[in-house]
């Protein structure tokens, strides 16, 4: 069955309504959530309520626990801290119960894969995964054949064959018999790798593609004007910094 693997939506309402109706097109039906569906952006509960409604499995992020004071946030940045306190006065008791409920690992495709928001290594430690390097050293902490994370907002896949140097990806991977995987989702609301669209992946047919889907940034940024959230937030949108 083909699978969307999603990540850090950060209450981008544009980005993630946009990825979803590409998902439809692509008649897939099964969606993975690997966390922070908050901070950042202006639509917390809007996307919390949307990821709900359409994800089979939906993990928590750092931005997910900081919001219910469930991690300590002094290594976020003050533009983080100020989306994380707004955010508090805004997120509704029922999205909240939500957030609560969500892990922070699940198993998935018939347990051959490991989800996880940061890493398999610590997953409450909030380990960042940025390249397919680090993806080499993560391979230790998990034995399942592939691991899906997101945290760094930063697409790759990280190849070991069962003989052989490590390989890295950008855009695409067919499974190879034997080899194990890491792979980074990328952002759906808030991409850091210079590519301001929107990612997700895709599983299908014995591979895995990112896919990049195009939406209304400016709509975005409006949105986090108007809720006064600090405007290098709204800016960085733009940039997919």
């Amino acid at each position: 069955m083909p699978t969307a693997v999603v990540s850090d939506v950060h209450s981008n309402l544009a980005a993630l309504e946009a990825v979803l109706e590409d998902i439809e097109k692509r008649r897939i039906k099964e969606i993975l959530f690997l966390g922070d569906a908050v901070g950042y952006g202006p639509d917390p509960n809007e996307c919390v309520s949307l990821l709900r409604k359409h994800a089979r499995v939906l993990l928590a992020g750092n931005h997910d626990w900081a919001v219910l004071g469930q991690t300590d946030i002094a290594y976020f940045n003050p533009l983080a801290r100020a989306a994380v306190a707004w955010t508090d006065t805004v997120l509704t008791k029922a999205n909240r119960k939500a957030l609560a409920s969500w892990p922070l690992t699940e198993l998935a495709l018939d347990g051959e894969a490991l989800l996880v928001h940061a890493s398999p290594e610590d997953p409450p430690a909030w380990h960042y995964l940025i390249t397919p390097k680090d993806g080499e050293r993560a391979l230790r902490f998990f034995s399942e054949r592939i691991c899906m994370v997101g945290h760094s907002h930063r697409p790759f896949i990280t190849e070991k064959p069962p003989d052989g140097e490590f390989n890295a990806y950008e855009d695409r991977v067919d499974f190879r018999e034997g080899a194990r995987y890491v792979v980074n989702a990328g952002s759906v609301g808030q991409p850091r790798d210079r590519d301001p669209r929107a990612c997700y992946a895709v599983l299908r047919d014995g591979g895995l593609s990112f896919v990049r889907v195009p939406y209304d940034i400016e709509r975005t940024q409006e949105g986090m004007r108007k809720a006064g959230l600090p405007a290098p937030l709204a800016e960085r949108l733009s940039y997919g910094m």
